[in-house]
């Protein structure tokens, strides 16, 4: 059963990989073709700057510093 999930986890995991690397592409294709860069790239540019509106600032802070903790001590457990 533990094998199962461990690969369900996997399957997952790249799956969310695939997943930001295809709205980073497209976050780089509509900043290089900018409105002629086609509907999908536009309709992704539009949700993530929607997005990163929506987010407060002090979130985002918070957000920073906790992942920079987070490097700090992974980085000092090596």
């Amino acid at each position: 059963m533990m094998k199962f999930i461990d690969q369900a986890k996997a399957y997952l995991w790249a799956f969310v990989e695939l997943a930001f690397v295809t709205v980073l592409a497209a976050m780089l294709i509509f900043l290089i073709l900018g409105q002629n860069s086609g509907v999908f790239v536009l309709s992704v540019a539009d949700n993530v700057t929607k997005f990163g509106n929506a987010v407060p600032t002090p979130s985002l802070i918070g957000f920073a510093i906790i992942l920079g903790l987070i490097f700090i001590i992974m980085k000092r457990l090596r």
